[in-house]
């Protein structure tokens, strides 16, 4: 039973990382959630359950962002289970970094996939479900897309694309009062960036004014503003959440 006036989120990457800490931000703010992972069902679930616990309202779904009916499918169990979507956050993702030279298609096609894609696929599932009233829809992209280096010329130019998708999607989509924002990261202690030598960090830290790197809970916080009424004005951008990274 959908409590009234309640918003439905979609979250997709919520088993971890940025997007289980986005799915927990939101649960706090009220919205249900319905977390979407690849693979991971167990860590999904550990979500869900400490959003449970804590009051909150949240499952989890199935589904490989890349593949359109499977997406498709899950976004349409979500709109079943939860009634319309009010907000979509794009947070699944995943990284390579090899030198030019090196690079492979089968490299070029999982980034593109990955991450310009399946921008394209959740965004188009998610719009049907949208109430009359608008929405928002946020998506993940990185500070890397400014200043690529160190062989990640490839996840940079496809995270490119959604920041680009991002804003072509903001002006199609204005007349639906739906908007269409990004927030770009920089190294966020992640599993996905724990691979990382130590001493890389170390550096990227002393770049950073604030004198430490991101927590999945500053991104999220950002993420929470846009996808809330208090960003109502805002759309079509890219929010660099890098703190302040020289």
């Amino acid at each position: 039973m959908n409590t009234p006036n309640q918003k439905i989120a979609v979250v997709s990457g919520g088993s971890r990382g940025i997007g289980a800490a986005v799915a927990r931000r939101l649960a706090r703010d009220g919205i249900a959630v319905a977390l979407l992972h690849r693979s991971n069902a167990a860590a999904a679930e550990a979500v869900v359950h400490g959003i449970v616990a804590e009051g909150g309202r949240a499952s989890a779904f199935q589904a490989d962002v890349t593949d359109e009916a499977a997406a498709n499918a899950a976004v349409a169990a979500i709109a079943e289970a939860y009634g319309h979507i009010d907000i979509l956050v794009h947070a699944a993702g995943t990284f390579v970094a090899a030198p030019v030279g090196e690079l492979t298609r089968a490299m070029f096609v999982e980034q593109m996939d990955t991450h310009a894609w399946s921008t394209i696929v959740l965004t188009q599932a998610v719009l049907p479900h949208i109430p009359k009233a608008g929405g928002a829809i946020v998506n993940v992209s990185t500070d890397l897309v400014h200043i690529p280096g160190g062989g990640t010329a490839l996840y940079s130019a496809a995270k490119g694309a959604v920041e680009v998708l991002t804003k072509g999607f903001a002006m199609e989509l204005g007349a639906r009062n739906i908007r269409v924002n990004a927030v770009a990261p920089a190294i966020t202690r992640t599993d996905m960036t724990s691979g990382i030598p130590a001493d890389h960090l170390r550096e990227e830290t002393a770049l950073t004014p604030l004198g430490r790197l991101a927590e999945p809970e500053d991104i999220a916080d950002v993420v929470a503003f846009l996808a809330s009424n208090d960003a109502r004005w805002v759309t079509g951008r890219t929010v660099l959440t890098d703190g302040g990274r020289i």
